[in-house]
């Protein structure tokens, strides 16, 4: 008979799992999983916080063979040039191949025409698609957590995507006792999350106790920035700012890093990983609610992007 006394004993027990062991766990399973399925595997690496935990994941997975997986980047060319370094850097070090999809290729081809706004988020899904399909890729990685935004929340750990990479709620599978199913029929894909089940905390706490290096804006840095739409954004050829929106330089970092017109910064003395922790920890809006200007769109404007294929 189990008692009450006996389940916290079982809960205090040396060999249990902390709850960064256990995502950790999850998440090495995933990669794994994955590994074993399909052929062509790629993640989604943009040199922010959520790809960098991923490969992270990913090196410890399959340790000490090296990542069966390369990476794959959409550049907006309004990437901050920061986290590009940070990216090539990271490739280099790893010797890990690295395809780009480049928004600005489209842009000049005529295919896709800028925003009046210079957003260029929005532009990424065209790119993104086709250079999985061109590739072959059957099976890619995103840092995509629940915790991010309603559109998320209600996304699989393995999500089907058709010949066209779009996502339809009426096909996606039940996920009981972790097990995933990857069949998908020739043209067809599979976006995969290994953080879904992460918290933005999580991720930090896992940052720290692992040692990750990140790229320098995530931490409190002067930066020269105007006000647009409630953000802080970076001045830049992008189209910012406009007249009548003053420059001024204060000290603030990121939390989520994207395209640089859309991608807002916040007042934060946090210079340490302890610093960022305690900041996250007391904040009641997610990073993507208070930084992100392309999920401001309309109330359902990542939803819109999921099913044209973005994510």
């Amino acid at each position: 008979m189990t008692t009450a006394a006996t389940v916290s004993e079982e809960t205090d027990s040396p060999y249990a799992l902390s709850h960064l062991d256990a995502l950790e766990s999850e998440a090495v399973h995933i990669f794994r999983e994955v590994a074993g399925e399909f052929e062509r595997p790629v993640i989604l690496f943009s040199g922010g916080k959520d790809s960098i935990v991923m490969l992270h994941l990913a090196l410890k997975a399959f340790r000490p063979a090296s990542v069966p997986f390369s990476l794959l980047h959409v550049d907006t060319g309004h990437n901050f040039p920061e986290v590009l370094d940070y990216r090539d850097r990271t490739v280099e070090r790893h010797g890990l191949r690295l395809y780009v999809a480049s928004v600005q290729d489209y842009i000049d081809r005529g295919v896709l025409k800028e925003r009046p706004d210079g957003t260029r988020n929005p532009l990424q899904t065209l790119p993104l698609t086709e250079k999985i399909q061109a590739e072959k890729f059957d099976a890619v990685f995103g840092g995509g957590r629940r915790d991010e935004e309603k559109a998320r929340a209600k996304e699989r750990v393995f999500s089907l995507r058709d010949e066209f990479s779009q996502w339809d709620p009426r096909r996606q599978r039940p996920e009981l006792w972790n097990l995933y199913n990857g069949r998908h029929a020739p043209g067809e894909h599979v976006r995969v999350f290994p953080l879904s089940n992460w918290t933005e905390l999580d991720v930090w706490q896992y940052i720290a106790r692992e040692g990750i290096e990140l790229p320098e804006i995530y931490y409190a840095h002067e930066r020269e920035v105007f006000r647009r739409s409630g953000m802080w954004l970076t001045a830049g050829e992008w189209g910012g700012p406009k007249d009548g929106e003053v420059v001024e330089k204060r000290l603030v970092r990121y939390r989520t890093v994207g395209d640089m017109s859309c991608t807002g910064a916040v007042d934060s003395e946090a210079d340490t990983i302890e610093k960022v922790i305690v900041e996250i920890a007391a904040s009641r809006l997610t990073e993507r609610g208070a930084t992100r200007a392309d999920d401001k769109m309309s109330e359902a404007a990542m939803e819109d992007r999921k099913r044209e294929g973005y994510f």
